[in-house]
């Protein structure tokens, strides 16, 4: 499976870093590829490490304007002219979507995956790995959303909240139908 993984491009400390390299090996270990922003730096850079090292593919998206971070060993690399073409691709190249923690650009890919899904552009699972409580407040959120009518799907048909890696590639396999 070509799991897209969103997630920020800085350095955290280990009560990030640590679990995302735990959910990377998983994804390594299972055999299945990491589609991600493409970057060798930050948590980009802790997951594709931890997927590379435990056996899995490395399918990376950058952008032309960082271009010069991207990833030099990737098995495959492809340079988007801007970030709309990129977020395209990162889902075109994907069966399935995690969004980690990350900043503005990772919440802008997440809603933005999630308004596809909504208007049913894709059918793609989407996971939010809510690692160390990071999205509780996102979950409030959409919970009230979803209460007051601003959702026309049930948000658990737009998202899978997943407190680890193991709840989230678990429901990702599930999706897929390889459990």
């Amino acid at each position: 499976m070509n799991i897209c993984v969103f997630l920020s491009a800085a350095d955290l400390d280990d009560r990030y870093t640590v679990p995302a390299r735990e959910f990377a090996e998983l994804i390594g270990r299972g055999g299945h590829t990491l589609v991600w922003g493409g970057s060798e730096s930050g948590l980009m850079k802790v997951v594709a490490d931890g997927v590379q090292e435990s056996g899995g593919r490395l399918v990376g998206v950058s952008v032309d304007f960082l271009a010069a971070k991207a990833r030099t060993n990737a098995d495959e690399m492809v340079i988007a002219e801007d970030l709309a073409e990129r977020k395209a691709l990162l889902l075109a190249k994907s069966d399935a979507i995690v969004i980690m923690v990350g900043g503005t650009g990772t919440l802008d890919e997440a809603t933005e995956i999630l308004e596809l899904k909504k208007h049913g552009k894709h059918t793609k699972p989407v996971v939010l790995l809510n690692t160390a409580g990071f999205y509780d407040g996102l979950h409030q959120q959409f919970q009230r959303m979803e209460d007051e009518g601003f959702l026309p799907v049930p948000l658990t048909e737009l998202v899978f909240f997943a407190k680890d890696g193991v709840g989230a590639l678990a429901y990702l396999e599930e999706s897929a139908g390889l459990r």
